[in-house]
């Protein structure tokens, strides 16, 4: 699902934006299992799987989380700001170490047409 270099020379196709460039505040993980999980995959590896990601989101690494109505998998909304770090989190999860759950990785900033709103033409703090 994610590919670094797909997105790479997406980037470099589209056209220079009007708006500015914003941080990247959060990361959207979209999960989706590889396969469905195996009866015994679920009676063995989910009980290790939710504490795991309850410890994440006790730390802060994730905000918030969703279950796709498809049942295909989570969608995190993770409190970091690389895609690295964000990899590193879902990789070290029972199913991501077991290798039936992968994940599309979206980075998130500030809406950048609120810019247009400042009296000063758009300037932003530590420019």
């Amino acid at each position: 699902m994610d590919n670094v270099q797909d997105k790479a020379a997406n980037a470099k196709e589209m056209p220079k934006s009007i708006f500015p460039v914003v941080p990247t505040t959060r990361i959207l993980a979209i999960g989706q299992f590889t396969k469905p999980p195996t009866p015994e995959q679920i009676k063995e590896i989910f009980p290790k799987e939710v504490p795991a990601t309850l410890r994440l989101y006790l730390a802060g690494k994730i905000d918030q989380w969703w279950i796709r109505q498809t049942q295909t998998g989570p969608v995190f909304l993770l409190n970091v700001t690389s895609l690295e770090e964000a990899r590193a989190l879902m990789e070290k999860l029972p199913l991501g170490q077991a290798g039936i759950m992968k994940h599309e990785f979206i980075e998130l900033g500030p809406l950048t047409p609120l810019h247009l709103l400042l009296s000063d033409g758009g300037s932003t703090a530590g420019k």
